[in-house]
């Protein structure tokens, strides 16, 4: 799973910041601090190669209907979201209609280039699994994925031979393992340990703190890109927030909002590459997305910026 902040408006950037945003992605480049050129990237350990460190989710954001009422908003999203030097978006069969309305949008901004896809396969038996990455790759209109997960671990010893096999043919570039539950990190761990996989996608936050002790450090360990998906934890994190006005330290990080804290908290650590928020709102997107500019926190600010949610 991706992580919803839709439903969590005690966010705030101020006014001259999303301004800004909003213009640079409007004009399609970026202003000092606050565009494209900005966002920090990280290597994926496997290929050297550089990826934005602010992605994109699609959990429920995406899965919508084909009414123009439905779909403007997400379209805008999209457009920022590739204005603003976002490349990364993680998809799924489990999320409904999201890989196709990811497709649809992608194909009517012709901005496909520009995007690097994940998705997941998330059923059991080989045939069951060709089938639904088949249907995957047409949803998203790409002949090539970039990214190819096993969702939740279901039936992954089946589904990474066939993963491994379709790499080797090019048809997608890497592939990965998911979860989003520290209940399963036994299973996890021992893929991680036992099998060569690119990246591996797991809930980290503020308010879910255990693959730091062992998922994290493995990944690292492996030479396994890492994927954040819950980064607001499940929107608990601004529930613990609420009516609290944003401390004077943030400032010194250039967060302007509490979204902002929680997420350069996670891109603070050495082993993420990647965090995935979701959202259907352009201003939402444009307050992550600003998480990824500027200065990230040391060890000592991440403590301060725990203790301020801690409850």
């Amino acid at each position: 799973m991706s992580e919803v902040s839709d439903a969590h408006d005690d966010r705030t950037i101020s006014r001259r910041a999303l301004l800004a945003l909003m213009a640079a992605a409007a004009a399609g480049g970026g202003a000092p601090g606050a565009g494209a050129s900005a966002i920090v990237e990280r290597a994926i350990p496997s290929s050297g190669e550089r990826i934005p460190a602010v992605g994109l989710g699609t959990w429920r954001t995406f899965d919508v209907g084909g009414a123009a009422a439905e779909r403007d908003p997400l379209r805008d999203v999209l457009k920022q979201f590739v204005a603003l030097g976002g490349r990364v978006i993680d998809s799924s069969p489990m999320y409904g209609a999201a890989e196709g309305v990811v497709g649809d949008l992608a194909a009517e901004l012709t901005v496909q280039d520009k995007l690097f896809l994940a998705t997941k396969v998330w059923t059991r038996g080989r045939a069951a699994g060709v089938a639904q990455m088949d249907e995957s790759m047409r949803r998203l209109r790409t002949t090539r994925m970039d990214l190819m997960q096993i969702h939740n671990l279901v039936d992954w010893h089946t589904h990474l031979a066939t993963l491994r096999e379709r790499k080797q043919q090019g048809r997608i570039r890497y592939l990965g393992i998911t979860h989003y539950t520290a209940s399963s990190y036994d299973e996890l761990e021992r893929v991680l340990r036992g099998e060569a996989v690119d990246f591996v996608q797991v809930n980290y936050s503020l308010g879910e703190r255990d693959a730091e002790r062992r998922i994290l450090p493995l990944a690292r360990e492996r030479g396994v890109a890492v994927l954040v998906n819950r980064p607001f934890s499940e929107g608990n994190l601004f529930s613990r927030v609420r009516g609290q006005a944003l401390p004077a330290w943030a400032a010194e990080i250039g967060c302007e909002s509490w979204a902002q804290i929680f997420l350069k908290w996670i891109l603070a650590h050495p082993a993420v590459t990647c965090v995935i928020p979701a959202t259907s709102r352009p201003q939402h997107l444009a307050d992550n997305m600003r998480a990824g500019a500027g200065a990230l926190p040391d060890a000592a600010m991440r403590e301060r910026m725990a203790a301020a949610v801690a409850r």
